[in-house]
């Protein structure tokens, strides 16, 4: 899973951010930071802004003040170029299209995202994907749509992963080997920040909202 080239994300920040939904203030004044190697578990109670950052990082929506820099072994980036090619957001629906089979999405998807016939077999050793690209993806059980909707991680590595509760629907083995799969990538200088109820199977700290 390398990806260190340069102009490529190794640093997330945060400064005086503010972000509001509906007209509601969620959260205003959040400082973070997370480095290579590093990984954030995002907490709070549900409401408090969790998936709202994480979208506001990825630039889907605006902040209503602060900002959200990046930035690479040389310096800072462009957050246009960091997003495009920079980042994965894994939100908490997997964003699957029923009618699709799983070798047909896991496909569509590394292909959006640039990966190439040698990243998707990747995915699929990785993440035991075999016995079900055949499959719907409505015929899948939460869990497969999960490991399904993780495989663009592994098939196309970026730096910066945003997961959204990432384990929910995973039992203990899979759980046990995303965190394997998240420790690899960060011992390659990955960043991850995920918003999470349960613990992260690897060592992180904490950002509480």
């Amino acid at each position: 899973m390398e990806f260190r080239r340069p102009g490529m994300i190794a640093r997330l920040t945060g400064e005086s951010l503010a972000v509001a939904r509906g007209g509601r203030s969620l959260f205003a004044g959040l400082d973070f930071a997370v480095a290579a190697g590093e990984a954030v578990a995002l907490t709070g109670a549900n409401g408090s802004g969790k998936t709202s950052l994480l979208r506001c990082i990825a630039g889907l929506i605006r902040p209503e003040a602060g900002s959200v820099g990046f930035a690479g072994d040389s310096g800072p980036l462009e957050a246009e170029e960091a997003r495009s090619g920079g980042l994965h957001l894994l939100g908490h629906q997997d964003g699957l299209k029923p009618t699709r089979t799983a070798d047909e999405e896991l496909r569509f998807q590394a292909a959006w995202t640039g990966a190439d016939n040698a990243g998707v077999e990747a995915a699929i050793d990785a993440l035991e994907l075999k016995p079900l690209l055949k499959l719907e993806t409505r015929k899948l059980s939460a869990g497969q749509r999960r490991r399904l909707a993780l495989g663009r991680l592994i098939a196309s590595p970026r730096p910066l992963w945003l997961l959204d509760e990432p384990l929910a629907p995973l039992d203990a083995r899979w759980r046990e080997r995303v965190g394997a799969l998240t420790a690899a990538h960060l011992k390659t200088g990955g960043l991850v920040l995920a918003a999470v109820h349960d613990p992260l199977p690897v060592k992180s700290r904490e950002l509480a909202l």
